[in-house]
């Protein structure tokens, strides 16, 4: 439990040191790439650490009994290849970890530089999605490169762009294409032309990424009403953000592309709540609506800039965090299988 500690402990001294003084990147830059690696490292070399630990080993395993082709018909292309060429190389799961949670925190780390308080972004970030999602070894890495996208979107970059990350985070887990219309029907301009090649894109990929799958989805999720505990609890957070931003919208001062991406992110989490009240899997709903977290880490960073003094609101924000991480470690059912927090022994 200390290691998830001491994470949250030094994005939580940079955020107050942040506020303080003007954001400048440039100058703490060893120090935010330092708690990048530190972060990749925690995600990459855990041993034993999450709930579907044993899930992945056997994945991993099962890659070297069969050729190229079959492995990569056995899952997602991505994730399946990154597993047969760790096998063919000689490596470990660990170095299949590493290279997912390199994904995952580059992702991560590119989004909250968009941001005015970038060390408050991943401290938001840091209790959940960095200490629980990332495990999700293959979500991670799909949920990274999603926001490796959304950062390219907000720095100006075409929606085509972004079109090429989600076809990349997919091939690590189908469901990363769920984001897709969110992004593409935010665009203000030709929204005629956005919104025919967004349709095609959407159908495109699904066709290629879900069409076969949806059947073994609906069955699994669905029909055998799996149920995930806490999924409220993860939707809750999701719908906080979506209220604090539509509450104040304006006051956010979101060019209006980004403003709508949010927009329509917001929306999004009040269906993930509808869904989670009608349909019998919350299991579904929860793993679909771990895609809308990035809300999470860019409106509740933005909180000090509109509801309160700046310094009091990263202390309302940093004292959140810290109760989320203390009842999640605490209190959660699952919480057994990230503690102890354990380093890979890659020189046993």
């Amino acid at each position: 439990m200390l290691a998830y500690w001491a994470l949250f402990a030094f994005f939580a001294v940079g955020a107050v040191f942040d506020v303080r003084n003007p954001p400048d990147l440039r100058r703490a830059r060893p120090i935010w790439l330092f708690g990048g690696v530190m972060t990749a490292l925690m995600i990459g070399l855990r041993y034993k650490v999450g709930a579907d630990w044993e899930t992945y080993g056997w994945i991993f395993d099962a890659t070297g009994y069969f050729d190229f082709w079959r492995v990569i018909n056995m899952g997602d292309p991505g994730f399946q290849a990154l597993n047969y060429a760790v096998q063919h190389l000689g490596g470990e799961v660990w170095w299949v970890n590493l290279v997912c949670g390199i994904l995952f925190t580059s992702g991560l780390f590119r989004l909250a530089r968009t941001q005015p308080y970038p060390w408050l972004a991943i401290l938001v970030a840091i209790p959940y999605m960095v200490i629980v999602v990332s495990s999700y070894t293959r979500q991670g890495a799909a949920l990274g490169i999603l926001m490796a996208g959304l950062a390219s979107l907000i720095r100006g970059k075409s929606v085509a762009r972004f079109v090429v990350y989600v076809a990349i985070a997919a091939t690590f887990h189908r469901t990363a294409v769920a984001v897709l219309p969110l992004v593409v029907f935010a665009k203000p301009n030709n929204r005629f032309f956005n919104l025919l090649a967004g349709l095609a894109a959407c159908y495109a990929l699904y066709d290629f990424f879900l069409a076969d799958s949806m059947e073994n989805f609906v069955e699994n999720y669905i029909k055998r009403e799996y149920s995930s505990q806490g999924a409220a609890i993860r939707i809750a957070m999701e719908v906080l953000s979506a209220v604090i931003f539509l509450s104040r919208r304006k006051e956010f001062g979101f060019r209006e592309f980004e403003d709508r991406i949010w927009y329509y992110f917001s929306i999004a989490t009040f269906g993930a709540l509808a869904f989670l009240l009608l349909t019998p899997s919350s299991t579904a709903v929860d793993r679909l609506s771990l895609y809308l977290m990035p809300l999470q880490l860019v409106i509740l960073s933005r909180v000090p800039f509109i509801y309160t003094s700046r310094s009091f609101g990263v202390a309302v924000i940093a004292a959140y965090s810290f109760a989320v991480e203390f009842v999640w470690l605490n209190f959660a059912t699952h919480a057994q299988y990230w503690l102890p927090y354990q380093v890979y022994p890659i020189f046993d």
